[in-house]
């Protein structure tokens, strides 16, 4: 494919898939395949850029993250065991590679939009959206949604920046890392917390300080489907309508269809195609079209390789409505 920037970037390889833990965790190494395999048999591989995974330097990630945390995710990573959280994220030999894989991936895609090199990009092992700034949680070592956007204001000077997250989990990482920010303007689509892990994403939580009203909290009750996500999905879209946001970042978590094992939302990929258009004209209209989409959770591999699929397919300008897994 060629290097016409508005051909998407797709970011895939081995260095990515080892983002995964073993024993049969939820979160296991063969997510990236799923989708790749998908993303083939469509014909998708055809109409995206190809590019390669490429490892953060601890200093990256240490835009978001505290030093001790990620001095802490090196030992434990070379030691092979143990947990990296209170038990759901277990520490095995490679980890910290790995979760820097990750972060090094999605700044990649974000350097590339603010470059001119491509003007939407996808990154499927990314997302991790509930790692803190000083601490492992919920299957995510290290935040490189919290990273890039760090990255965004530091390198890039922007102060309006949309954070989009419709994965099933509230994405406490993000909004609580950038709570008190008035340049991060938060839309959060997520499974009521008194029913879902973190238990966090209440709609009364809106920003505190000057963030007071940048973010956006949409709390859905068990078994919520593409009806009332598109209700829901109205009132993101007029927030996000506010912020005029120079750059969008989404999470696009596919752990929101119906019969993930995780969580009781009944989405189809239907509703990540049209948060995709929905976003991909918003990002044409106020950001110079750039949109970087991170895959988030999902643990049904035929749920996050129809859901991805689709937001690669809005994105290259096909259609999100073929075959999917």
């Amino acid at each position: 494919m060629s290097d016409n920037p508005a051909t998407p970037a797709l970011f895939v390889g081995e260095a990515l898939a080892r983002y995964g833990f073993p024993g049969g965790h939820p979160f296991g190494p063969d997510r990236m395949d799923a989708f790749w395999q998908e993303t083939r048999d469509r014909g998708l591989h055809q109409q995206v850029r190809v590019r390669e995974p490429e490892k953060a330097a601890p200093s990256e990630i240490e835009r978001f993250h505290t030093p001790d945390h990620v001095d802490r995710v090196q030992r434990l990573s070379e030691r092979g065991e143990g947990f990296l959280d209170m038990g759901d994220t277990p520490a095995y030999p490679g980890v910290y590679e790995a979760a820097a894989t990750v972060v090094g991936t999605s700044v990649a895609g974000a350097r590339g939009l603010m470059t001119g090199q491509w003007a939407r990009a996808f990154v499927p092992i990314g997302g991790l959206h509930h790692a803190h700034r000083h601490r492992a949680s919920g299957f995510c070592v290290f935040n490189d949604c919290g990273v890039v956007v760090e990255l965004l204001k530091a390198e890039f000077g922007l102060e309006r920046i949309a954070y989009v997250d419709i994965d099933a989990h509230h994405g406490d990482g993000v909004y609580y890392g950038f709570e008190a920010d008035p340049s991060v303007w938060i839309g959060d689509i997520h499974q009521d917390g008194r029913t879902l892990f973190p238990g966090t994403g209440d709609a009364e939580e809106t920003g505190t300080g000057e963030a007071e009203g940048t973010k956006l909290n949409i709390p859905l009750q068990p078994g919520a489907d593409d009806d009332v996500f598109h209700r829901a999905w109205d009132r993101l879209e007029g927030h996000l309508e506010q912020a005029r946001p120079d750059v969008i970042l989404l999470q696009c978590g596919a752990d929101s269809l119906e019969g993930d094992p995780l969580a009781n939302l009944a989405f189809s990929y239907r509703a990540h195609a049209h948060a995709a258009r929905r976003l991909r004209d918003l990002a044409d209209r106020f950001a110079g079209g750039r949109i970087l989409a991170m895959g988030g959770g999902g643990y049904s591999h035929a749920n996050l390789a129809a859901a991805w699929n689709a937001v690669v397919a809005v994105f290259a300008g096909a259609d999100p409505e073929g075959s999917p897994g």
